[in-house]
C-alpha cells in the first residue's frame, strides 16, 4: 500500500482480508515507525559523501554555475507556486544554482526563462542559475540529492531517498481527492519536525503547506531559508531515527515467509 506517516497505518499494517476461494490478502504498508514495513534502505556511500565529492560528481556531470552558489535540486509534479519562487530566488542577494533533471520541471523552468533549456545547458537570471541535467539513473539521482543544500522532491520514491541524503527537503505530495494528501503532509511534518525548535519548525510547516496548496510559497521562502541550517541538523537526526527501523525489502521478505512457513 502507499506510504504515509498517518497513525492509522500502524493499525492496518499486516492485517489480513479474506478473499473469495479461501485466500487471504494482507496489507503491507511502508512507513516511518517500527510498527510498519519501514523504508527502502540508504546507500552506505552517502555517509562518506562530502563537499569535495559533491563538486567532483557535479563536474563529471558537466554542471556549471557560480562556485559559491547554494545548490537546489528540483523534481516536482508541476507547481503553480514555482514561478513566484524562482522570481524570489533571482531577486535575492544570495546566489543559487537550481539543478533540474530532464522532465516536467525542466520544461517549467524553460517557460520561466523564456526559452527551452536542453540537458547540459546553464542559464542565469540575476542571482539564480539553472542547470539542466539529463534524466538520471537512480544512483546518480541519489548523488544529486547528496550534493544539494535543499532538495525539492515529490511523491514517494524521491521523497524517501531525500531523507537518506540528510539535507533539508521540500516535499510535494501526490494530490488526492478530498485533499487527503494534506493529511499525509501534516502527519509527516509532525514526525519529521519532532524536537525541532518552534521557529524553524513553524517556517517548515508554513512553507510545506503553501507549496502543497500551490499558493504564495514565495512569501514563506525568507523564513524557510533562514531555517535551513536548523533543518539540516534535524534532517540528520530524523534519518538516524529512521535507520533504526525496519528496512522495507527485508521486512517484506520476512513477512511473506511468515505466511508460508
Amino acid at each position: 500500500e502507499y506510504l504515509s506517516a498517518e497513525a492509522w497505518v500502524e493499525g492496518c499494517h499486516g492485517l489480513g482480508s479474506a478473499q473469495p476461494g479461501g485466500r487471504t490478502r494482507y496489507f503491507f504498508f511502508p512507513g516511518f515507525t517500527p510498527a510498519t514495513g519501514g523504508l527502502i534502505g540508504a546507500d552506505a556511500a552517502c555517509a562518506q559523501w562530502d563537499e569535495r565529492a559533491a563538486r567532483a560528481w557535479l563536474a563529471a556531470q558537466g554542471v556549471t554555475g557560480p562556485a559559491a552558489a547554494r545548490r537546489l535540486s528540483l523534481f516536482t509534479y508541476g507547481n503553480a507556486a514555482l514561478p513566484g519562487w524562482l522570481e524570489a530566488l533571482a531577486a535575492g542577494d544570495e546566489p543559487w544554482l537550481a539543478l533540474v533533471p530532464d522532465g516536467r520541471t525542466l520544461r517549467a523552468l524553460g517557460d520561466w526563462l523564456g526559452a527551452p533549456l536542453a540537458p547540459g545547458e546553464t542559464r542565469t537570471r540575476a542571482a539564480l542559475s539553472v542547470h539542466a541535467l539529463p534524466f538520471l539513473a537512480q544512483d546518480d539521482y541519489d548523488r544529486l540529492l547528496w550534493s544539494s543544500h535543499l532538495n525539492v522532491v515529490r511523491g514517494e520514491d524521491s521523497f524517501v531517498r531525500a531523507h537518506w541524503a540528510r539535507r533539508p527537503l521540500l516535499w510535494q505530495a501526490y494530490r488526492q481527492d478530498g485533499e487527503a494528501h494534506l493529511d499525509k503532509l501534516e502527519a509527516w511534518l509532525a514526525r519529521a519536525l519532532d524536537g525541532l525548535e518552534a521557529g524553524a519548525a513553524g517556517a517548515a510547516r508554513a512553507a510545506h503547506r503553501a507549496w502543497n496548496r500551490e499558493a504564495d510559497f514565495a512569501a514563506h521562502w525568507p523564513a524557510l531559508r533562514a531555517a535551513l541550517p536548523a533543518l539540516e541538523v534535524q534532517a540528520g537526526r530524523f534519518a538516524g531515527r529512521l535507520a533504526e527501523g525496519p528496512e522495507l525489502a527485508a521486512a517484506l521478505v520476512a513477512f511473506a515467509q511468515s505466511k508460508i512457513e
